[in-house]
């Protein structure tokens, strides 16, 4: 019988374990180093902000689960290091205990780490990421002290922007810190992050953007950050700068992307034959832009790690490819993408078009309406979409992104867009529909 060794079991990991369990009848060994797996933590600050009432939710599996169909679960398990030759893990318990387990295939679920500041105090009490359970953990419980007031977050993408945030609902003194001079770059242009910005800022959060952290002062605990602009009291640093692949495992075997994050192909199939690779350790292909790359996304996770349990239990399955959906709600201020914006469409060297529009969601004689922006970013020979961006302050436009998903996918021009067959109803939209008036207008 085969037997499947799974290293990580969070999204990727439990998708791969999931896809192998309800497929065949192989033998499945899970080993995790947390205690606890499944835990969903882009709802870390939902939690941590009190919007919703308890963690439970975010934890959607446990060990139970999992053993119920089978498999054979290790938590709190560190693995040591691997034989790549003898097919044979080494892993370390909590309680001290050596184990090993042998594998005919192996999937590394490792996930991402992330990036540290390596800059003088970063060892002081009150420094913290924001990752993981048990960091959510700490944060929730130092916003109950009283003594904690000025919160830094340092990193301005989406999960320093959540958490700051979060902080400001806990009624603390925030300041948001990224070395660029706005929100959200990685995703969006900044046709829609100066909304962003206006939004943080009119809620009372400050923006110090253009500054990098140099260093971090206090005695036992962190007492201030200091920059190149200036110096700044705080009680708590919150880092969200970013994060890397885990690639520590297997860095000195496995063929490597240019981040470090391990190569794999269209069915997760890394360099070597009996490994595979899923979730944020691991690349990705872009169908926008239709070459290898790297997104760490929880959606892009549970595809990998599906995609990797089929073709172990003999399936031939090959990836669709991911497009890098994502969104975002700050203070009720919505926004979506997908694909590549026309900043980060440069980087890659595609050279694009774009096509802008903000207009109301329904026709001006409905009481309850609301503006909606949209910007298709499209390739300038091909015309076929490569990306989009949408925002609206209460409108929930999210589904449209999922199209635009699909167009990406599927290689829609933007003029066959301008024509696509969308309804009208008053209480829903505009007779001719926004995505269509966009499309329509490019060049």
């Amino acid at each position: 019988m085969t037997k499947t060794v799974i290293i990580g079991t969070n999204h990727a990991g439990l998708a791969a374990a999931n896809a192998i369990l309800d497929n065949s009848e192989q033998e499945v060994v899970m080993i995790e180093r947390n205690e606890n797996f499944s835990y969903l933590s882009c709802g870390t600050a939902l939690w941590v902000g009190q919007q919703i009432d308890s963690v439970d939710g975010l934890f959607y599996t446990n060990r139970e689960d999992f053993e119920a169909k089978g498999a054979k679960v290790r938590t709190q398990t560190n693995v040591d290091n691997i034989d790549f030759e003898a097919k044979i893990v080494y892993a370390t318990t909590s309680q001290g205990e050596n184990v090993t387990e042998d594998y005919d295939k192996l999937v590394l679920a490792t996930g991402s780490i992330p990036i540290s500041p390596k800059v003088p105090g970063r060892e002081l009490e009150n420094i913290t990421f924001m990752k993981h359970y048990e960091e959510g953990q700490k944060i929730d419980q130092l916003f109950e002290h009283k003594d904690i007031e000025n919160v830094a977050v340092i990193g301005a993408g989406y999960i320093g922007v959540e958490m700051a945030e979060a902080a400001k609902r806990r009624d603390k003194n925030v300041l948001l810190f990224d070395a660029l001079d706005r929100s959200l770059p990685s995703y969006y242009d900044a046709w829609f992050t100066d909304d962003m910005d206006k939004n943080l800022a009119n809620h009372g959060i400050e923006l110090h953007y253009g500054e990098l952290v140099k260093e971090y002062k206090g005695t036992n605990k962190v007492e201030q950050i200091v920059t190149e602009k200036g110096e700044y009291e705080v009680d708590l640093v919150i880092n969200a700068i970013g994060f890397l692949p885990n690639n520590q495992l297997a860095k000195d075997h496995l063929e490597l992307f240019t981040n470090g994050a391990y190569l794999v192909d269209r069915h997760q199939q890394t360099s070597d034959p009996d490994v595979y690779a899923v979730g944020d350790c691991a690349t990705v292909y872009s169908n926008a832009l239709q070459a290898t790359t790297y997104i760490a996304l929880a959606s892009n996770a549970l595809r990998t790690g599906m995609v990797a349990g089929e073709n172990i239990v003999g399936n031939a399955v090959e990836s669709p490819g991911v497009q890098g959906s994502n969104g975002i709600s700050i203070f009720g201020y919505h926004m979506v993408s997908t694909g590549y914006s026309v900043e980060s469409a440069a980087k890659f060297d595609l050279n694009v078009k774009y096509t802008d529009i903000e207009d109301t969601q329904k026709p001006e004689f409905m009481k309850e309406n609301d503006n909606v922006k949209l910007r298709i970013v499209y390739e300038a020979t091909s015309r076929r979409i490569v990306g989009a961006q949408m925002s609206s302050t209460t409108s929930d436009i999210s589904m449209a992104i999922h199209m635009f998903s699909l167009a990406i996918e599927h290689q829609v021009t933007v003029d066959e867009l301008g024509k696509l067959d969308l309804f009208f109803l008053p209480h829903f939209n505009q007779p001719y529909n926004y995505i269509n008036k966009a499309a329509l207008a490019a060049e």
